[in-house]
């Protein structure tokens, strides 16, 4: 399992249109390949700034089958025009975790 995590500036007083136009895209992801779920997390201290982070079954789930697809198209769609920088993606893998 791989997570995908990225790291989204919005231009400032589109917070909530940009976490309504990601509740929109739901559909896009789970029609997607190896597609595991998603969270996403709203900075703080930077209200602008979020963490989209996405489980994949495989890394080329995402940087493959998910960018190359009609569902990247609708994701970008909905929500680039919010976008105050392009994102900054990496990818993870788990090597530990801790319930308590």
């Amino acid at each position: 399992m791989i997570t995908e995590i990225a790291q989204i500036d919005v231009k400032p007083g589109t917070e909530k249109d940009f976490e309504a136009a990601v509740a929109k895209a739901r559909a896009a992801f789970g029609r997607s390949k190896g597609f595991h779920g998603f969270e996403l997390h709203k900075s703080i201290e930077k209200p602008q700034r979020y963490r989209l982070m996405v489980k994949w079954e495989t890394l080329e789930n995402h940087t493959v089958d998910f960018r190359g697809s009609e569902n990247f198209t609708e994701w970008r769609g909905l929500v680039g025009q919010y976008f105050a920088s392009p994102p900054e993606v990496e990818h993870t893998e788990t090597v530990l975790t801790s319930a308590g």
